[in-house]
């Protein structure tokens, strides 16, 4: 069983993804990062592998990636960070990140990689379903790697079912179709998420896009399985204080 499964039966409720950026705020900060968030309640690392056009991040995680990859951060440096990783950390880690990086690097290169430091699954928007179906998607799933599709609320019922039954470890809602880290009206991501919810879908549900603090982490919960908080975590890192003091901050202000 996959450490996504694994957590899910385990806690089918307010599970806590947290995205930080690979390289960010210094290059060598991606572990130290990984091991706050764990240490501080944090159910699910989501972390991404900056690039130079990432077409689904906002602002704030735009200039994160900005940051890294002055940082020096590419795929190969990730890699040599993450390759004794398992020694500390215990709790999934999904890799996000955009198809050019990777398909230059090479993708069964990539997923043989990824498997081998411990990567649990991948989260990659700019991958077409057809392209994953005939193309990418057994390389993937060969090397154990759980594949996260992303749907919205624009998103047609049979797609959506498809992206289901294609996913495993989780699907991805997002809140609206907006880029990370933009304010949202609850009211109309609660109508989705009832709608998702009464679609009995084969997948855990996690939400993104907006959540920021407890209110937000809250709302959404009371309809999905848990939530993805990207753009405030990082800006919050961004301000200056110590990694494990910000993450501590941050996230007990959201969990408790």
């Amino acid at each position: 069983m996959s450490r996504l499964s694994a957590l899910f039966q385990q806690q089918s409720s307010r599970v806590l993804n947290v995205y930080c950026t690979a390289g960010f705020p210094h290059l060598n900060s991606t572990l130290e990062v990984m091991e706050s968030l764990q240490a501080n309640g944090a159910n699910i690392i989501e972390l991404g592998m900056p690039y130079s056009d990432p077409l689904a991040d906002g602002e704030v995680i735009q200039s994160s990636g900005n940051v890294a990859l002055a940082n020096g951060m590419t795929i190969e440096v990730l890699f040599e960070q993450l390759k004794n990783m398992r020694e500390t950390i215990h709790i999934p880690v999904v890799l996000m990140g955009y198809m050019n990086p990777i398909l230059q690097y090479g993708l069964e290169a990539f997923c043989k990689k990824a498997k081998a430091v411990g990567v649990d699954g991948l989260i990659l928007p700019d991958l077409p379903l057809y392209e994953f179906e005939h193309l990418y998607g057994k390389t993937i799933q060969e090397n154990g790697l759980d594949f996260v599709f992303l749907v919205t609320p624009e998103t047609p019922e049979d797609r959506l079912r498809k992206l289901d039954a294609l996913s495993t470890g989780f699907l991805y809602a997002v809140s609206s179709s907006a880029t990370t880290g933009k304010d949202k009206d609850f009211s109309k991501v609660a109508l989705y998420l009832q709608k998702l919810r009464a679609m009995q879908l084969k997948n855990p549900v996690l939400v993104g896009f907006g959540i920021k603090d407890k209110e937000t982490f809250d709302a959404v919960c009371a309809y999905s399985n848990g939530a993805i908080i990207g753009s405030a975590y990082i800006n919050a890192l961004s301000k200056g204080k110590s990694v494990n003091e910000t993450t501590e901050q941050f996230l007990k202000a959201v969990l408790n």
